[in-house]
């Protein structure tokens, strides 16, 4: 199999990416905020939300000390919000039992909220050269089709027979630089749809190659029809000032601000009157449709423009906040609640 990893390491040394933020001054802190970043995200979109959390968060005491609100501000747009809520639960589990450094035992790594066995591996091997296999979606891919490995890889006999082969694949030696040669191969020249096999360093062994079956693997996740559903946003807005509510820790936007919905627009009096809003107007804003893996949302948002001043102290203690959109306070916050604020900024009305 070092036929394999020697052709893999060559084309590395010639192509592979070794210039990325978070693979210059190397250290498992940085390692394991990109690949958590990583996850579900394109190093592209990635790599200014990097920038700007290592910024403020240069290393796990920071991270550990820091409120959450602050940390799920630094993620507000990079989504999977549970991912932001997990890093700041490990570096504090960190900070507590680990005397603010990073583990370096597997099984202490992979019982962090947040890391599974892929993620733990790559974190010890890109960070430390410890000798672990990965199986991230671009690893999954180069092997399924590499050996045509059939079936979708969610399943638990296609992934156990993906992780034996990415084991006995991956060589004792220069560990750090084979995995991450096995991901920028997934993420360029064996991409999902256009695979750039002719360049491939291991084109000539490719079983999908031979077959002419590229698209075939991996096999494709039974598709199911997402169920629709339907809620009403409202913005309860006094000059520049927009009613936010704090989210419950776990679920839908966990722990992030949100705006106060409502099923129907027949409900929006009875809401605003227990929320001691007064008296306002109501202007519909252009609904759309924000979707998430399990279903599709259907936003209506409403402006609801106050006649007379609320009570803006009043509510702090209530875990509510008044969002200044002209002086944004730092918090993290839904990501329709920052699509809206982000028309009402621009919109020409928006300072009468």
């Amino acid at each position: 199999m070092t036929d394999f990893s020697d052709k893999i390491l060559r084309w590395f040394d010639e192509h592979g990416r070794k210039n990325l933020p978070w693979q210059l001054n190397k250290t498992a802190y940085s390692v394991w905020i990109s690949e958590i970043m990583l996850q579900q995200t394109q190093v592209s979109t990635v790599i200014p939300y990097y920038l700007r959390f290592m910024q403020r968060f240069s290393n796990i005491n920071q991270l550990a000390d820091a409120p959450q609100d602050e940390v799920l501000h630094h993620w507000t747009g990079l989504g999977y919000y549970a991912r932001a809520r997990n890093l700041h639960k490990a570096a504090q589990i960190m900070r507590d039992q680990y005397q603010g450094q990073f583990p370096e035992q597997f099984e202490q790594v992979v019982a962090l909220p947040g890391i599974g066995r892929s993620t733990a591996g790559a974190i010890l091997s890109l960070a430390l050269n410890q000798h672990h296999a990965i199986l991230d979606g671009n690893v999954k891919r180069v092997l399924s089709r590499y050996r045509a490995i059939a079936g979708w890889p969610g399943e638990k006999a296609v992934e156990k027979t993906l992780w034996h082969l990415a084991q006995t694949l991956t060589p004792e030696k220069r560990v750090a630089d084979y995995n991450q040669a096995m991901m920028d191969l997934g993420a360029s020249l064996c991409s999902r749809t256009q695979p750039d096999c002719a360049a491939c360093p291991v084109e000539d062994d490719c079983q999908a190659r031979y077959q002419n079956q590229q698209q075939a693997y991996p096999g494709k996740k039974p598709r199911k029809t997402l169920p629709e559903k339907h809620t009403v946003m409202l913005l309860p807005r006094w000059q520049q000032q927009i009613l936010l509510y704090k989210r419950p820790p776990s679920g839908l936007w966990g722990g992030l601000w949100g705006l106060y919905e409502v099923q129907h627009p027949q409900q929006v009096k009875h809401k605003a009157e227990s929320l001691g809003l007064g008296d306002y107007q109501i202007q519909e804003l252009t609904p759309f449709r924000h979707t998430f893996s399990h279903f599709h949302l259907h936003i209506q948002p409403l402006l609801l423009e106050l006649e007379a001043s609320p009570n803006i102290n009043a509510v702090q203690e209530n875990s509510q906040l008044w969002y200044d959109l002209d002086q944004p306070a730092n918090v993290g916050l839904a990501a329709p609640t920052s699509k809206l604020f982000s028309t009402l900024t621009l919109s020409p009305e928006s300072h009468d």
